[in-house]
């Protein structure tokens, strides 16, 4: 995994990281102890081979580093994590993907 470099931007409740001169960002709305990712964003500028993915694995474990759960509401984020089943203990208890 290539470690993308994040911002927690907790203003606009985003998770940021500029690549190649351009913003992409993981919109979130967090919860009691939860993390919902309500929405990927990603510019079609940033061609660079499997960012997406290492920019989801990125948050994700920022997300675990402060000890709590993820809710993906945004079908990409879900999609990732029914791919990568190494992710499923950070989805709260009677979430299932």
């Amino acid at each position: 995994m290539n470690e993308v470099e994040i911002i927690d931007n907790s203003f606009l409740r985003q998770f940021e990281t500029k690549v190649e001169g351009h913003l992409a960002k993981i919109e979130y709305s967090s919860q009691e102890r939860k993390v919902f990712l309500t929405k990927l964003v990603v510019p079609e500028e940033i061609t660079k081979e499997g960012f997406k993915e290492d920019f989801i694995k990125s948050v994700l474990h920022h997300i675990q580093e402060q000890n709590q759960r993820v809710v993906p509401t945004s079908p990409q984020i879900a999609g990732f994590l029914r791919k990568n089943r190494q992710y499923k203990e950070m989805l709260p208890v009677g979430i299932r993907i």
